[in-house]
């Protein structure tokens, strides 16, 4: 059962806008994401009137036609709309997923002119015809990219991390901003039917924004499930399991999972930050005797988006079809 009163710690990066930040920026954020693997961060410097764009901007892409999303559906290169009923997470090792999320979402990508065959998941995105709707998040995810960078220096100068070279594999980010739309579960439905299954983010850094709905819950380590309401002018960051793999341990990354059972449709907007496809991701020096193995970013990004991609084709084929009807 989920805990309503909010134990999510509040870390206040103001001092990111200074040549060093301050030293009870690097203790808070340690502190949160130690223990609890989210946070919510405060006086990030981001414009909430662009944050309300990139709202609207969901809004209106969600609101199209079923076959008009459908001329960009998610692409090879995992950019473009995956519809509702054609995304599950077949590689969930937190519950026995078998019936899709109940979401649908726009995906991008950072922008590339061209696909590059020894680049995993490189090239151009997909766009939709709504006016204005590129820019403002090419914009957003412009700013969001700058704000995270300095958000992982931060996290692994926190961890002990002596070696900061790592940060090079971060001028080229792996990067996704995400437009999701949940629609109200049912209230009789299913205790196995999610907006999003219980699952952990696979990369470094995620930032989300979300309206003012509800239904994010992040498991403690104790194993309850703690509610991540909106609070005004904040984001709410978490850690992946890159990121914890490359501090050892030291970073906790958190299961988490979306339940809309409001009764109304609730719209997020998460941006994920990992490094280039080419970074052999280990544990760093400083942060104590290795307790992961190395693996390359791009082969498990290929191992994990490669089987749950296959699977969705199949589904989005059938959407298509019927769209087409």
């Amino acid at each position: 059962m989920p805990n309503n009163s909010t134990s999510i710690p509040f870390i206040d990066v103001s001092s990111l806008a200074e040549q060093s930040p301050s030293s009870a920026l690097y203790s808070s954020f340690y502190d949160a994401y130690h223990s609890l693997g989210f946070g919510y961060i405060v006086n990030h410097g981001i414009d909430p009137v662009l944050v309300d764009c990139v709202f609207e901007a969901s809004r209106r892409f969600h609101a199209l036609p079923l076959q008009e999303k459908m001329k960009i559906a998610l692409d090879h290169k995992h950019r473009g709309y995956i519809a509702i009923d054609t995304s599950t997470d077949v590689n969930s090792k937190l519950a026995e997923v078998r019936k899709p999320n109940q979401s649908a979402s726009f995906m991008m990508m950072r922008e590339d002119r061209e696909e590059q065959a020894d680049v995993y998941l490189s090239g151009p995105n997909q766009w939709p015809k709504i006016e204005g709707f590129r820019p403002i998040l090419e914009k957003f995810n412009t700013e969001l990219s700058h704000l995270a960078k300095k958000l992982m220096r931060v996290a692994l100068v926190s961890a002990g991390v002596q070696d900061l070279s790592v940060m090079e594999k971060f001028d080229e980010p792996t990067t996704w901003l995400r437009l999701l739309h949940y629609p109200p579960l049912p209230k009789n439905s299913p205790t196995d039917l999610y907006g999003s299954a219980p699952h952990t983010d696979f990369g470094c850094l995620t930032i989300l924004v979300q309206d003012d709905i509800g239904g994010l819950q992040v498991q403690s380590p104790d194993g309850h499930w703690l509610d991540v309401p909106k609070l005004e002018n904040s984001f709410v960051v978490n850690v992946g399991d890159m990121l914890h793999r490359m501090t050892n341990g030291l970073l906790r990354s958190t299961p988490h999972r979306v339940i809309n059972r409001s009764g109304r449709e609730r719209y997020s907007c998460p941006f994920f930050y990992d490094p280039h496809v080419s970074l052999n991701v280990a544990p760093l020096k400083g942060t104590g005797k290795p307790k992961f193995n190395t693996l390359n970013f791009g082969d498990f990004l290929r191992s994990e988006l490669g089987a749950s991609y296959e699977k969705h084709k199949g589904a989005e084929d059938f959407d298509i079809a019927n769209a087409a009807k």
